[in-house]
């Protein structure tokens, strides 16, 4: 039988199966209630890339008429996503808190319902490109809660080097959901046919050099001098060689998402509008950092690690700079090296 010919690969690994095996190698340390949660994170995710796809027919993409805590007006969509996710997670039984970006407090669950872990969400990052057909995403980060706790909002103002698991879902021309669980970083693409995410991207690794950058050139006006310089040095190159691509889609899961597989290296700076950046700390830069260590790469403000930050409140905010090793280096000592007028 010629290689054209072969049959295809019948031993599909499914998420379930492979965070299971996870727990099988951690032994006796385990107790299945990590691999109960993630799967109610997947059930989740395949019910919003189900109504992502369907938007624009059932009428989810206009403003549902609130603003979120953030002060963003909320699609119809963002709610719908932050309804899922909390329902999801409070009913799975393994939750004691939650925070949403969509929601000005934290959710601390209800006592029959209590479990032992806390959930940190983006329930739909960048839903304000549904409309231009642009990849948007889930982003989450899970605690374990504190020895003696029962379960408040002290249990996740905690450096992000505390969670135990952290990933998001990308929702696009297919589903695709990449995980951590502190054994390196694994990405899976839902098969729809089947209605299971299968593992496609095994044991992802940054390239320690890209030769991509994604920031927002827009606030380029803004920037301090460090990310300035540090901009020139690889549009302009000295001597002289193929400059860094500029790719900035505008959607913090879709730009990293790229970083993660190709290398390269994501800004979201802070500016001298908006000192602490527009990222918040502890649902987007903390899940994203995690995956980004754990794939080999590097995350930090700028000055200092930022899985490292103790959060104050749950809607901090931090400048962001990720990806692979040798770029996040070389914009670092621009740091170490210009005073930022910060």
């Amino acid at each position: 039988m010629s290689a054209a010919e072969e049959p295809p690969n019948v031993d599909l690994i499914t998420l379930t199966r492979h965070v299971i095996s996870d727990q099988f190698r951690l032994g006796a340390a385990a107790t299945g209630d990590l691999t109960l949660l993630l799967t109610a994170i997947q059930v989740t995710s395949k019910f919003i890339a189900t109504n992502v796809r369907k938007a624009r027919l059932i009428n989810l993409v206009g403003l549902a008429g609130e603003t979120n805590v953030q002060g963003e007006e909320q699609k119809k969509l963002d709610v719908l996503a932050n309804d899922i996710m909390v329902n999801a997670l409070r009913a799975s039984g393994k939750t004691a808190v939650l925070v949403s970006e969509e929601l000005e407090d934290a959710i601390i669950i209800e006592e029959r319902n209590r479990g032992s872990y806390c959930v940190v969400f983006d329930p739909l990052d960048g839903s304000s490109n549904i409309d231009a057909g642009v990849n948007i995403g889930t982003i989450f980060g899970i605690y374990k809660v504190r020895p003696g706790s029962k379960g408040t909002v002290e249990d996740v103002l905690r450096p992000g080097n505390e969670m135990v698991a952290a990933g998001y879902t990308m929702y696009g021309s297919s589903a695709n959901l990449v995980l951590s669980t502190g054994q390196g970083v694994n990405g899976y693409t839902l098969d729809a046919a089947l209605g299971e995410f299968i593992l496609t991207h095994p044991n992802i690794v940054i390239p320690p050099r890209g030769k991509i950058y994604s920031f927002n050139e827009g606030n380029s006006l803004y920037f301090h001098p460090p990310v300035t310089a540090y901009l020139k040095s690889i549009k302009y190159p000295t001597p002289p060689k193929t400059p860094y691509s500029a790719r900035y889609i505008g959607s913090m899961v879709a730009d990293v998402h790229r970083t993660l597989l190709y290398g390269g290296i994501f800004g979201y700076p802070g500016d001298k509008k908006s000192k602490n950046g527009k990222l918040r700390l502890l649902y987007e830069a903390f899940p994203m950092a995690f995956l980004t260590e754990q794939a080999g790469g590097i995350a930090t403000t700028g000055t200092k690690r930022i899985l490292d930050i103790v959060p104050k409140n749950i809607h901090e905010r931090c400048p962001v700079f990720l990806g692979s090793r040798d770029d996040v280096q070389d914009l670092m000592k621009f740091y170490k090296e210009i005073p930022s007028d910060a």
